[in-house]
């Protein structure tokens, strides 16, 4: 397995920096009948599907969490989704709070419930 060189470890890094710099980031507060319900999985299967970024999780108030970053399209998507969310949810409200791109892993993940 080649080794990478320390430019093409920067240039990667430069890479990663400017593509996290173009995303839009997102701190969802899902509420209402959303626990129970596969919510989360959903998310996540939504969230892949259009190449977001973040992570999703339960909240001990009975609320759903995510983190979502991406292009601006696929964000705006996501918050649409989410306001529906899976067949057997019933979503009262979604707030919606800016958020730093940074701060969202790779993929889309599941956290521990907070």
């Amino acid at each position: 397995m080649p080794v990478a060189t320390g430019d093409e470890v920067l240039r990667c890094a430069q890479d990663d920096r400017e593509v996290i710099e173009r995303m839009k980031a997102v701190l969802l507060i899902i509420t209402g009948r959303v626990q129970g319900v596969g919510y989360r999985d959903w998310a996540i299967t939504t969230a892949r599907n259009l190449g977001l970024r973040g992570w999703v999780r339960n909240r001990s108030d009975e609320s759903v969490e995510a983190l979502v970053a991406g292009d601006d399209a696929a964000v705006a998507a996501m918050i649409e989704a989410c306001r529906r969310g899976p067949r057997l949810a019933r979503v009262e409200n979604v707030d919606i709070q800016p958020a730093d791109a940074a701060d969202a892993p790779k993929g889309f993940t599941q956290l521990p419930t907070a």
